[in-house]
């Protein structure tokens, strides 16, 4: 704890890195890699990443989140040999006798730093909240059989590196506003460096700081500084432009999107008229049975507000009214599985949770206390208009089903944070995108499912939906490429899982935002993640730590600071710009003033060959690459090229447009999204 006076003169003295404010950060599956196209109904193709990479064995993945549940199923070491040597790591169990780690769940560490007066929770590695566990095994757990959420979506649960050893650092608090701690995360940082882990997972974030006055962001340098690969989630606040965080160009940052598989249901009409909805509701109505319906506000109390009894805000409604109806609230102001609580409190049979023009489309699938389902904006006034035409407005609600090979899929999912950065536009962010949306994996089973003191009600697997489910899903992933190329540096395998990306769904078709419209790269980067390409993506975009450094020399940061950070003496390039750094994808955030020229360069670690580029430039953007042909006659061979934008004199779009490069040597296709900020 230190004034500003003395913070000041602590940041003088030459063996610290860096001082600044504590930043309190927030939190930010089994069909998952089905849809990834590592296994198939009939078993694990050929092909998979999973065979050439023995299910990521031996690679140690690591997990900045709210601690772990070591006795879930996902991280039994049944079938395990010894524990690798380099590890150094411990299990950090002294005051939690229950609290047992194995040749699976192989560290478990807490830091609890600046929450004052603790009880025994703050003193174990022990998940509270269930968010770690879940994060960490969709990123590492083992094979479950059996996995469900009340009888549905019945399946073997497993991580993306199944057979890797995990470790859990327990960063994050059940303290309002103040979970994760920054002090708390740079330490794990500085343990997980020294432990020996190969991949980070972090699903944890806030605002977006200048890079080397962000606690994350210092210590996701140091880690991949040590070879290690930093995953990170972009945040839960999208659609909003601008709103994507951990934007560090030396950490690998995860938007969220749908998968296949849906939980469907639908709202049949008294006028016949059926609408499909979405729950994970583990009640049901009368097969076929018809109830009156009533709009919420229409049963509202005599002591309420018309606008809280829309929303079925606490005690807005009046039972008198609503005694085995079903009732339509509008979403907003109280969370939506809360609106149920209230409604069932007030008699209701069933409640239809309909959208507001802002939500539109995008409807979230949620564990209700009652039968219930969740329409769209456009569904929700043909309930209305439907309502307002009859006395007797009826409507039935169906049970839930597991719906799958869901088309178009992967969707953008509307709380994905959107690019651009608001620290750095020449980096273009997210980098890519990952199953995010209702993913089924372990969940403490002595915690209940949702937070409501009502509702107790338990399972060792949860649905849940977030950019924090999408980034392990990434972090599983890398985990199989460290297996399989250990040698590879954190930039290599960054550059093969983002110019490895699909830009298209499963009905070949470009990937769709939540609200139908086709997405851009400032909501999924380069692209949606596709595992089993990333093993063989032919040509690599490879940064250095000096090319870091230098990057940040670009951006203005003085020597002292730069020096501090790398534990050595540099001297930056005074020729380097910002847009220089060999980044996978290539964003300019201003061609109004002329012509703007971006160096790349490209290595050789797939068959000897030559790409020929290929591009697809926006209408208002002329795009040249000088050398349009690389020509590769040996492993590890590096090949430099510049790319010109410039106006093109057509077109009259304002903002952003996109386009790609894409390297191809006939097998490989190496493609890079390409953002130009055209200004207004």
């Amino acid at each position: 704890m230190l004034d500003e006076n003395q913070a000041s003169e602590l940041a003088k003295f030459s063996d610290v890195v860096s001082v600044f404010e504590c930043q309190a950060r927030t939190l930010h599956t089994t069909r998952s890699w089905n849809f990834l196209g590592m296994e198939k109904h009939e078993g694990i193709p050929l092909n998979s990443i999973w065979n050439a990479a023995r299910f990521g064995d031996d690679t140690i993945i690591a997990n900045f989140d709210s601690g772990v549940w070591p006795e879930a199923k996902s991280f039994s070491d049944e079938g395990y040999g010894p524990i690798p040597s380099r590890w150094k790591g411990t299990c950090q169990s002294d005051s939690d006798p229950n609290f047992h780690c194995n040749k699976k769940l192989i560290g478990a560490r807490f830091f609890n730093k600046g929450y004052g007066i603790l009880n025994a929770t703050f003193n174990s590695p022990r998940d509270q909240e269930g968010h770690g566990t879940h994060t960490l095994s969709i990123a590492g757990g083992n094979f479950v059989s059996g996995a469900n959420v009340f009888a549905m979506a019945n399946g073997t649960a497993k991580g993306g590196s199944p057979r890797a050893r995990i470790a859990s650092y327990k960063v994050c608090w059940p303290v309002e506003d103040r979970q994760c701690l920054d002090p708390n995360a740079l330490a794990a940082y500085d343990a997980a460096i020294s432990d020996g882990v190969d991949v980070i997972s972090v699903s944890i974030g806030g605002e977006p700081k200048e890079f080397l006055r962000d606690a994350l962001s210092v210590g996701a340098f140091h880690a991949v500084q040590h070879g290690i690969v930093v995953v990170c989630s972009a945040g839960n606040f999208g659609p909003t432009p601008a709103t994507v965080s951990n934007v560090s160009p030396w950490v690998l940052t995860v938007g969220a999107s749908t998968i296949d598989r849906d939980f469907t249901n639908f709202v049949v009409l008294g006028n016949k008229k059926k609408l499909k909805g979405t729950s994970f509701s583990s009640k049901a109505l009368a097969f076929n049975k018809f109830y009156p319906l009533i709009n919420a506000v229409d049963a509202k109390a005599n002591n309420a507000s018309s606008s809280d009894a829309e929303v079925c805000n606490e005690r807005s409604l009046d039972p008198t009214k609503l005694a085995g109806k079903i009732v339509v609230c509008l979403r907003g102001v109280i969370s939506r599985v809360s609106k149920g609580y209230v409604v069932a409190q007030a008699g209701a049979a069933g409640m239809i949770l309909v959208n507001d023009k802002d939500n539109g489309d995008a409807i979230a699938t949620d564990l209700h206390l009652l039968p219930a389902s969740h329409v769209t904006f456009n569904d929700g006034i043909s309930i209305f208009q439907y309502i307002k035409s009859t006395k007797t407005p009826m409507a039935c609600i169906s049970s839930v089903k597991t719906e799958l090979d869901v088309n178009p899929s992967p969707v953008m999912a509307d709380f994905s944070s959107r690019g651009p950065s608001t620290i750095e536009g020449s980096i273009l962010k997210p980098d890519i995108t990952a199953p995010g949306v209702n993913i089924i994996a372990a969940y403490p089973d002595e915690i209940p499912l949702i937070e409501l003191q009502v509702d107790d009600r338990r399972a060792p697997f949860k649905v849940d939906s977030g950019t924090s489910m999408a980034c392990p899903h990434v972090a599983g992933i890398v985990g199989l490429l460290k297996s399989r190329y250990p040698k590879w540096s954190p930039a290599a395998i960054k550059s093969a899982i983002m110019t490895t990306a699909k830009t298209n769904a499963n009905n070949f078709n470009p990937i769709l935002d939540f609200t139908g419209l086709k997405a851009t790269p400032l909501a999924y980067g380069n692209g949606h993640v596709d595992p089993n390409n990333v093993m063989d993506p032919g040509l690599v975009y490879d940064i250095s730590i000096d090319d870091y450094l230098n990057f940040l020399c670009a951006r203005g940061e003085n020597a002292i600071q730069i020096n501090k950070l790398s534990h050595k003496l540099f001297v930056c390039d005074q020729s380097f710009k910002v847009t220089d750094l060999n980044y996978p994808s290539i964003s300019v955030t201003d061609i109004k003033t002329g012509p703007v020229t971006v160096n790349r360069k490209l290595k050789n670690v797939g068959s000897l060959g030559t790409y020929v580029a290929q591009v697809k430039a926006p209408l208002e953007v002329s795009i040249a690459v000088e050398p349009s042909t690389l020509q590769f006659t040996a492993m590890d061979e590096e090949k430099s090229f510049k790319i010109v934008l410039q106006r093109s004199g057509k077109g009259s779009q304002e903002g952003y447009a996109f386009g790609e490069l894409a390297w191809s040597d006939g097998k490989h296709n190496v493609r890079s999204s390409i953002a130009v900020n055209l200004g207004k």
